[in-house]
């Protein structure tokens, strides 16, 4: 399976047989803010940020998650990833601290997989 960056949506079946390829149940993806687009497919969310950054995003806009297409409740983003510690921007756990920054990635997810 190759990373895939999405700009357009996708529907929640193609988002699950994302997930059936790699790891079953979830999909990785690392959501750029600015741009409003996301990678999905990865092994790790560190080679997804690696693709976004050699796209042209910022690593600063860059925040992984990781998403289950199957559960039909809020709790199918889970704010998870290595890629997100960063003391430089106040974020210090594997989540997402910022509320702003946790509804802009809500937001995007929720228009590119519909």
């Amino acid at each position: 399976m190759n990373i895939r960056i999405i700009t357009q949506p996708i529907s929640r079946t193609e988002l699950t047989e994302i997930a059936k390829e790699r790891f079953g149940d979830l999909v990785k993806c690392v959501v750029d803010i600015e741009q409003g687009i996301m990678a999905v497919g990865g092994e790790l969310h560190a080679d997804e940020e690696a693709l976004l950054l050699e796209q042209g995003s910022i690593q600063t806009n860059l925040w992984g998650i990781n998403l289950y297409p199957d559960i039909q409740t809020d709790d199918w983003i889970e704010f998870d990833s290595m890629i997100n510690i960063r003391p430089s921007q106040n974020n210090r756990s594997r989540g997402v601290d910022d509320t702003e920054t946790k509804e802009k990635i809500i937001n995007i997810v929720k228009q590119l997989i519909i």
